[in-house]
């Protein structure tokens, strides 16, 4: 009886350790040697709620729209196939289509969608625009993909910790750090909104100014979840698909148009797991 037991006790044991193994296989992280983490896909880890009836913490849209009349233009980048196959995301790339479904059809618009998407393309995407941009017209900054951090990089700014995003290449000479993007985009006097639906990119606020704003899926120190539920990144899910395609964050006055301001409250107002922050150097409300 008792080598029973211990027979039965046993068992229980390692089907206990191949559950635990189970659990971490569904959420895998790799940590390179390059002192940047790559984050694996974390995937259904929770349902949409369905959207609405939340109240936002704090409101960044205050239902005026300000009109500059210039043209519109538009760099969308979503990454789900990278460079080899360990680092593979899900549904970035489908961001990036439905946020170009998003927007009207007067702007004019770079996609860039997974292999495509290389450093050097994305910044000769930004590059293209320094000589046609005035500061009447408007631009918009899409991303959705990897995201990582690192100390102490040589990147142009004084901060001790960076952010960046992860190109195709999906290489440490390939990373875009805050620093640079900032660079990049330093010429530009006119509006701009950048997004970013990727881990830790609320650290990327090295890029706000005036007459910008940021759009980030999650603090500085939390990563950015996508799902099988959503088909979608989560923020994305509840500012584009929702907030803006269906016009479900169309809050404040109910007007049939939602602001970016507006869609990024909805989205805040739902997101779990994670909470999207916003640097918003606007003086009134961006129309898409």
């Amino acid at each position: 009886m008792t080598n029973k037991i211990l027979a039965v006790l046993l068992l229980l044991t390692m089907l206990n350790m191949s559950l635990v193994v189970a659990v971490y296989a569904v959420d895998p992280v790799e940590q390179s040697k390059g002192g940047f983490n790559f984050q694996l896909p974390v995937t259904d880890r929770g349902k949409p709620s369905g959207g609405g009836g939340s109240k936002p913490s704090y409101e960044i849209a205050t239902g005026i729209i300000g009109d500059t009349g210039g043209k519109q233009y538009a760099i969308i980048i979503g990454i789900s196939d990278y460079s080899g196959t360990k680092n593979d995301l899900q549904y970035c790339d489908d961001d990036a289509v439905d946020f170009q479904n998003a927007l009207p059809g007067s702007y004019d618009k770079k996609i860039l969608i997974n292999d495509e998407a290389s450093r050097g393309a994305i910044l000769g995407a930004i590059n293209s625009l320094k000589g046609k941009v005035t500061e009447k017209d408007e631009v918009v900054f899409f991303y959705s993909g990897h995201g990582s951090t690192g100390s102490n990089i040589a990147d142009g700014d004084s901060e001790r910790k960076d952010e960046c995003i992860i190109p195709y290449e999906c290489t440490w000479e390939s990373l875009l750090w805050d620093g640079e993007l900032a660079t990049a985009f330093s010429g530009f006097t006119c509006r701009i909104m950048f997004y970013f639906d990727s881990c830790y990119a609320g650290g990327m606020t090295e890029l706000a100014g005036p007459n910008r704003l940021i759009c980030m899926a999650c603090g500085e120190s939390q990563l950015s979840l996508e799902s099988q539920a959503w088909q979608n990144g989560q923020f994305t899910y509840y500012f584009v698909d929702q907030g803006m395609l269906q016009k479900k964050a169309d809050t404040n006055i109910m007007d049939g148009v939602v602001t970016f301001e507006e869609a990024f409250d909805y989205a805040r107002a739902n997101c779990l797991k994670q909470t999207p922050v916003a640097s918003d150097g606007f003086q009134y409300d961006m129309l898409p």
